[in-house]
């Protein structure tokens, strides 16, 4: 018997690829639109260029901007794997109306009728539903076990199911829940430099120059604005996913309970 997998989800190499391709992209967001000359007085042409608009406040913000975009660009990135990948092993229809007619049908002993709705939901869920089923059929009739071997065998059958799909549903979430954790910290990092930057430019001014302290801190400031909101588009994305999956997760048990609770009560 082969055992159906739901595929999905970009490989481990393509994921480190990915994340390289978010920082380049987001170093030539940080130079190109960022530092454009119209975001700074004079065309950006004098030796300390001054921003005119938040675009070029944020390019004043310094190295750690590019790589805060590359983590909000590679947080949307897998953002949206994880949306297609979860999306595809739900299958074509709600799962919670799914496991009932897979209950009624098996009630019912119309596993044909089963195994032909798994094949119209598709995804994790039907996969393994669709593997318990096949074991029940393939072993009510065999003389040569008895009972509880019969129900160990399709319990078996579902766990090896479901072991082969919880992988790819929790594959790659790593990758956000890490960004939830290092984007905060980026950008504190960029706002500790930029306000060293900051004290720093103003004692060597001599006076005090409470406009270009201001500018500096505001630049600095950007950072932690753009690793706040990373690590908060991440925290929300990765619960969203976390809560779908366990609701996936769920469905899978309680749909293999009642296959296995069917064959015991059913007498064979």
């Amino acid at each position: 018997m082969s055992t159906k997998k739901t595929s999905g989800g970009f490989p481990l190499v393509i994921s480190a690829l990915a994340i390289v391709i978010c920082l380049a992209i987001g170093w030539g967001i940080y130079k190109g639109v960022l530092g454009a000359p119209s975001n700074f007085e004079a065309g950006g042409n004098s030796e300390h260029p001054k921003p005119i608009n938040i675009l070029g406040t944020m390019y004043m913000g310094g190295f750690i901007v590019p790589i805060l975009i590359g983590f909000l660009l590679t947080v949307l990135t897998f953002a949206i794997e994880r949306f297609i990948t979860i999306m595809k092993a739900s299958g074509s229809g709600k799962t919670d109306k799914f496991v009932s007619r897979i209950k009624s049908l098996v009630g019912s002993h119309d596993f044909d009728g089963a195994l032909a709705e798994c094949n119209k939901q598709k995804g994790s869920l039907a996969n393994v539903v669709y593997e318990g089923i096949v074991k029940y059929q393939f072993v009510k009739d065999d003389a040569s076990m008895d009972k509880e071997a019969k129900v160990a065998a399709i319990q078996k059958a579902v766990e090896e199911a479901t072991a082969l799909e919880l992988p790819m549903l929790s594959k790659n979430m790593v990758v956000i829940s890490t960004m939830a954790s290092i984007g905060t910290l980026a950008g504190l990092i960029g706002t500790v430099v930029g306000m060293i930057r900051a004290f720093a430019a103003l004692s060597a001014a001599g006076a005090p120059d409470t406009g270009a302290l201001a500018t500096g801190i505001s630049e600095a400031l950007v950072n932690t604005l753009v690793g706040i909101l990373t690590s908060a588009l991440a925290i929300i994305f990765y619960n969203l996913f976390s809560n779908r999956i366990d609701q996936i997760t769920y469905a899978m048990d309680e749909a293999g309970f009642s296959i296995i609770h069917e064959f015991q009560s059913s007498g064979k």
